[in-house]
């Protein structure tokens, strides 16, 4: 099957109201700039989509990635690590004026709830947070005398992603540190729309160096000189 998308436009039209978003990336590594600005553009034109849940590293930076989409007004809610960030005033914002909700998830945990969630596993235990008021509400559990956290897996309606290279059956590398959290995400959402620096035909992906399988990707398409969110905060500051 061809994913290829021929825009960025229509990769995200499917994106409804309401709906729960993983964005890859950690800070700007991996980050889909081109797929979240059009998912912007198309919220100014239209006022859709809106309250959405966004899970991801953190809540933005500048005005620029998820920074942005909170400055629209489109988000509903994060899930994150880290909701402050050298230039946090879009979320930190909105979260004191009370628009914007936060669940926040320690680093670890919030990898592990979404593997879990990719791989079927409806809870699990960790350390982390006991004693804090993170773990507050959840069941604890003692084993071999230390206390442990329940926590639940973390799924989503979309995951939107940024590749190195994909092929047009969907089939993904990453570069470098980019690969982060993205080929969890793939796994643990519904629908995977990938923006990749090129597009292959199947083949021209040596198997042994594919790290997300194209079973886990729905649509592709190409930006190949996609811009790098420290690059643009940048450009914000001069």
């Amino acid at each position: 099957m061809n994913k290829i998308c021929p825009s960025l436009e229509e990769a995200v039209a499917g994106i409804s109201d309401g709906m729960s978003v993983m964005i890859g990336g950690f800070g700007g590594a991996g980050a889909p700039i081109e797929l979240i600005h059009a998912l912007v553009d198309r919220y100014k034109k239209t006022g859709s989509p809106a309250n959405i849940t966004v899970i991801n590293n953190n809540a933005g930076n500048g005005a620029v990635g998820i920074a942005a989409m909170i400055y629209a007004g489109m988000v509903a809610k994060m899930v994150c690590s880290f909701p402050r960030s050298s230039d946090p005033k879009a979320f930190t914002d909105r979260y004191l004026a009370g628009e914007i909700g936060l669940e926040l998830v320690p680093q670890g945990t919030l990898a592990e709830r979404i593997r879990a969630g990719g791989a079927g596993i409806p809870a699990f235990y960790t350390p982390s947070s006991y004693g804090t008021d993170v773990a507050d509400g959840k069941p604890v559990e003692e084993f071999d005398g230390k206390h442990y956290v329940r926590e639940r897996w973390l799924k989503a309606d979309v995951a939107i992603l940024k590749a190195e290279t994909a092929d047009s059956k969907g089939n993904l590398t990453y570069r470098k540190a980019a690969r982060n959290f993205s080929p969890l995400m793939a796994m643990a959402a519904t629908t995977t729309i990938v923006q990749a620096s090129r597009i292959v035909e199947p083949g021209q992906i040596d198997p042994e160096q594919v790290i997300t399988p194209g079973i886990f990707v729905n649509q592709i398409v190409e930006v190949p000189n996609p811009a790098q969110e420290e690059a643009l905060l940048r450009e914000e500051t001069k």
